[in-house]
């Protein structure tokens, strides 16, 4: 699609269901299949996971919840709890992208979010190459990325919440990097 070349890169933002929710996927798979830098927060992050579920999984009948309520293959659902409002304890992954950005592998980290990764789907994610590369407390999937990928990461929870012009998020910061943004960040 036209409407997306020439961009540095994609930041899939929260506030789902989109308007379309077909180009979201569609600039995310573009992102993937074209190494460009893509940073998904909260419903972004759900559509990473459909994404991948329906081109790299091989299920095309992947399906978020708030979208699709009654579909017998719900990688996105539901959280048991809400995170609207909530801050939570993230552990990261050693080695991932998301912990080099932080330099520490454990972080407190803000949510706006009705929708997770189904935990029914959870080994399923795992066998391909996308990692799931932060959990929470209770070993919940918080953030994954595409360690074959300049910077695909995708997060629950919103950096955005706590990034100023005085101190940038390291996330935000790197994805801006990876966009070839470095002279906004001076």
């Amino acid at each position: 699609m036209a409407l997306l070349d020439g961009f540095g890169g994609f930041w899939i933002a929260p506030a789902s269901p989109y308007k379309s929710a077909d180009g979201a996927l569609l600039a995310i798979r573009r992102a993937r299949e074209n190494q460009i830098p893509l940073l998904g927060t909260c419903g972004g992050f759900q559509h990473i996971v459909l994404e991948y579920a329906r081109n790299v999984l091989g299920f095309p009948n992947a399906e978020h919840e708030e979208q699709n309520p009654g579909a017998s293959r719900l990688f996105v659902s539901r959280l048991v709890c809400s995170l609207v409002g909530r801050s939570m304890t993230i552990t990261l992954e050693p080695g991932s992208l998301i912990a080099s950005l932080y330099g520490t592998s454990i972080v407190h980290e803000q949510y706006y979010c009705n929708f997770g990764v189904n935990p029914e789907y959870v080994e399923t994610l795992r066998s391909g190459p996308l990692r799931i590369v932060a959990s929470d407390e209770e070993g919940t999937v918080r953030a994954v990325e595409l360690p074959s990928h300049p910077f695909f990461v995708g997060t629950l929870f919103l950096p955005q919440h706590t990034s100023t012009a005085a101190a940038p998020h390291p996330l935000i910061t790197g994805f801006l990097r990876a966009c070839g943004c470095a002279s906004a960040l001076a």
